[in-house]
C-alpha cells in the first residue's frame, strides 16, 4: 500500500493514514510502521502518537529518536493543536461548545464519558448544518483519551456516522479525520492539513 505524505521533513513524515489501517501490526504481516519506511527507504520511523483503525488522517512519524522523543513529548504536554472533522446525522444538544468528564471503560471495548471531572477528557466542538439529517463537526480535543472525540459525539446526542460501536448509523466508513495539526519544531511554526480521501459523504463539506 502506498500512503499519502502531506509533508517530509529531514526529521520526520506527515502522512494521510487512511482508515481502516491500524497503527499496530494488528492482522497484518507488516506493520504501519514497517510499510513507511519501506516506502520512504529508511531503515525505521517511530511512532510519536496514535489514530484509532476506523480514523483517518494526519499522523506524525519521526525518522529518528531523538525527534520521536522531543514529539511525543510535543503530545503528552499537549502542546500539538489537532482538529478533526466528523460527520453526524444527528443534531447535537447544542451546536458548540466544550465536552468534559472523566471518562470510564464500558463494554465492548467501548469508553464512557462520566459527570465527574477527576482527570477529565476536554473537547471543543462547532458544529454546522450541510443538508437535512448531515451536520459537520469541527472537534479540537485539548486532552489525549482513547475514544475521546468518539464519546464526546455520542454524549452530545450525535454520535459519527458508521461508528456503530458508539450507536452511529451504519455507512461506508466511520466519518472522523484527522484534518490539521499545529506545531513548533526548531523554532519554526508548522501547520498542516489534509483532507480525507476516502468516503464518499466527506465531498459535501471539500467540494
Amino acid at each position: 500500500m502506498h500512503f499519502t505524505v502531506c509533508y517530509h521533513h529531514s526529521d520526520f513524515v506527515i502522512i494521510n493514514k487512511p482508515a481502516g489501517i491500524s497503527v499496530h501490526k494488528d492482522e497484518q504481516a507488516v506493520g504501519l510502521t514497517e510499510q513507511i519506511a519501506t516506502q520512504l527507504g529508511v531503515e525505521q520511523v517511530w511512532l510519536v502518537h496514535r489514530l484509532d483503525k476506523v480514523t483517518s488522517g494526519l499522523l506524525i512519524l519521526a525518522l529518528n529518536k531523538e525527534t520521536a522523543a522531543y514529539f511525543y513529548n510535543l503530545f503528552i504536554n499537549h502542546k500539538i493543536q489537532k482538529t478533526y472533522w466528523a460527520l453526524s446525522n444527528q443534531k447535537p444538544k447544542k451546536k458548540q461548545g466544550r465536552v468534559v468528564g472523566d471518562m470510564q471503560k464500558s463494554r465492548n471495548g467501548a469508553w464512557k464519558l462520566c459527570h465527574t471531572k477527576e482527570n477529565p477528557a476536554v473537547t471543543l466542538f462547532q458544529s454546522y448544518s450541510l443538508e437535512p439529517n448531515l451536520r459537520h463537526f469541527v472537534l479540537q480535543p485539548k486532552t489525549g483519551k482513547t475514544h475521546q472525540l468518539r464519546v464526546a459525539m455520542k454524549s452530545l446526542g450525535s454520535p459519527i456516522l458508521g461508528d456503530e460501536l458508539y450507536s452511529g448509523e451504519k455507512s461506508d466508513r466511520v466519518y472522523l479525520h484527522a484534518y490539521q495539526l499545529a506545531f513548533e519544531y526548531q523554532q519554526q511554526s508548522f501547520v498542516i492539513s489534509a483532507d480525507p480521501e476516502t468516503g464518499n459523504l466527506w465531498q459535501k463539506i471539500v467540494s
